[in-house]
């Protein structure tokens, strides 16, 4: 069994902060205790301990994830495993149009939490925790880049690509598997294969003061 504690930032707050873009994050810890029948006794979890129930866990983790968001009209934006302090911290990146509340992602951490209840993917405990992806978002899909043709990003590839692993650019386009970046500063464009992109997140811009 479990025990679950679900802990949120102050309500009325849609989105990102208005002033800094801070993401909104929902966190539930999930605990799990074996018992015996004389006594109960807790289940330490170790290092290295069920790794071979963890082969596939993202996957299985993201596809209950997608379930719920997608019934909600919502964007699953990343869903990602870490390793932290003596168990795992799940991460799940939700997003709609138009920005996404902290109702929103209350809902979503319930669903997802109860899901991974019954069909028990990840080894172990571990922290739930539900955000939405900031203003900085990544960037993980050939639709992302081009819904977000005009916006600054930022890029690194997994190799050289015309002697250079590192780009920030405005995306001028996404076509036939190539982002362009317009490199305002440089007066250029690099092409990246979508294919060999590593890391693309937008930079956060603030409106020009005067």
């Amino acid at each position: 069994m479990f025990s679950a504690l679900a802990a949120a930032a102050r309500p009325g707050r849609t989105g990102q902060d208005a002033c800094l873009g801070r993401p909104l994050t929902v966190k539930i810890a999930v605990r799990f205790w074996e018992c015996s029948p004389e006594w109960g006794r807790p289940l330490f979890f170790l290092e290295g301990a069920g790794l071979g129930k963890q082969d596939g866990a993202l996957e299985r983790v993201r596809a209950a994830a997608e379930r719920v968001t997608a019934a909600r009209g919502f964007e699953l934006v990343d869903a990602e495993i870490r390793r932290a302090g003596g168990g795992q911290q799940l991460r799940l990146f939700v997003d709609r149009p138009g920005g996404i509340g902290l109702d929103d992602l209350q809902s979503v951490s319930e669903e997802v939490s109860a899901i991974l209840d019954a069909e028990d993917p990840i080894a172990g405990s571990y922290t739930l925790e539900v955000s939405s992806p900031g203003l900085d978002r990544p960037l993980k899909t050939e639709a992302d880049y081009r819904r977000f043709v005009g916006r600054l990003a930022k890029l690194s590839s997994y190799e050289l690509i015309d002697g250079r692993r590192h780009w920030t650019g405005r995306i001028a386009s996404c076509e036939e598997g190539v982002v362009t970046l317009s490199l305002e500063q440089e007066k250029t464009d690099a092409r990246i294969p979508w294919a060999k992109i590593a890391h693309g997140r937008l930079e956060v811009e603030f409106p020009q003061q005067g």
